[in-house]
């Protein structure tokens, strides 16, 4: 099972200083960020994009880059790519580009975005973004399979003998996740493509991620990729530690109650009765983490949030360290729990060594 943290890079005022980072320091912390994570011995570091304040990561690839050419292990993911307002060319090529840099330690979530005037800047209109995400996306695969392309579509001009450029690297497509947090036809199309599909987990109570999940599942199982317990599922979350929860709790309310995304709501306790939302002591993250299984069954991928809130770079790093000490646990007791029959999440390894597999299997079948 792979472990990591997901950013969605905000900018947002420390509530206990009344101080917010300059967006200079904020892209530093988040290179910073992905660093420790590596050390730690996480698996993946995923980055969110967004084209408003107070989000800065409004370039992905550029960032995950640059953190590619400083690590040399850990996997590189988006935590949203907008399938639906970026052009699936330029994804294409931004991410086959991404691959080669990295080594073949990237891929993506597919995600439509939770920010309505995003359409309209990039020439869309909202009231289409399934739409939107379906056409896109089936014209991406297109662009990383074929080597020329002839396609027409309602949303963008026609492509006539177009190859993306570079090619794949070793001939294989980044693995993709679809996110989505209510929208079936999401995860309708992720189990269609034998894709993975990636619940943010943060917002929702459990009843509403395990129907997202088992539908999935359902559809995956449908469309002939395997049976429904063997479909690539993820899941996001959001912790804070201390050694003491008492001490958690106190450190992290002002932030909870000050968060642009939660804050001025429900209490600290009530949110975190009714979300996945663990503020305590790793023990008791280690136990919540373990419980998420009871309801989705075994899963191939957990992210999460960490620097979320106006949370100091210190305080974040500090979590890395506390993340890395359960992490071990947690992938243990996970690994005894899983049938041998339930894939591992894909990795570029995996899925070239499947496709190098394929031709042989082929052969064997004919004969």
């Amino acid at each position: 099972m792979q472990f990591g943290i997901f950013s969605v890079s905000d900018i947002t005022t420390d509530p206990t200083n009344g101080r917010a980072p300059s967006e200079a320091e904020r892209v530093k912390a988040i290179v910073a960020i992905a660093k420790k994570a590596e050390e730690v011995g996480l698996d993946v570091f995923a980055l969110g994009e967004h084209h408003n304040p107070p989000f800065v990561s409004s370039s992905p690839t550029t960032t995950l880059g640059y953190i590619a050419g400083q690590t040399t292990r850990l996997r590189l993911s988006t935590a949203t790519t907008l399938i639906t307002t970026n052009d699936p060319v330029k994804i294409a090529e931004d991410y086959a580009m991404l691959q080669h840099l990295s080594g073949g330690r990237v891929d993506l979530m597919m995600g439509r975005g939770n920010t309505g005037p995003v359409y309209p800047w990039f020439g869309q209109d909202i009231r289409t973004g399934i739409e939107l995400a379906i056409e896109n996306y089936a014209l991406l695969r297109r662009l990383w399979r074929e080597d020329v392309v002839d396609w027409s579509g309602k949303f963008r001009t026609p492509l006539q003998g177009f190859t993306s450029t570079p090619r794949p690297l070793d001939g294989v497509a980044p693995f993709v996740w679809h996110g989505s947090i209510r929208s079936p036809e999401i995860a309708e199309q992720a189990a269609f493509y034998g894709d993975g599909f990636f619940h943010n987990h943060i917002f929702w109570p459990k009843e509403h991620t395990q129907r997202m999940v088992e539908f999935y599942r359902g559809r995956f199982e449908h469309h002939g990729h395997g049976s429904a317990d063997q479909a690539i599922v993820g899941l996001g979350g959001q912790v804070f530690m201390r050694a003491n929860s008492q001490d958690a709790v106190r450190e992290f309310r002002p932030y909870f109650d000050n968060a642009p995304v939660y804050g001025h709501g429900p209490s600290l306790e009530d949110f975190s009765r009714e979300t996945p939302l663990t503020v305590g002591s790793p023990q008791q993250v280690i136990e919540r983490t373990l419980g998420f299984r009871d309801y989705v069954g075994d899963y191939q991928r957990q992210l999460f949030l960490i620097d979320h809130a106006g949370l100091p770079l210190k305080t974040v790093l500090e979590q890395l360290d506390l993340l890395g000490e359960i992490v071990p646990v947690l992938r243990r007791e996970f690994a005894a729990l899983k049938p041998a029959h339930v894939p591992d999440a894909p990795t570029h390894a995996s899925l070239l060594a499947a496709a190098n597999a394929q031709p042989v299997d082929q052969e064997v079948a004919a004969s």
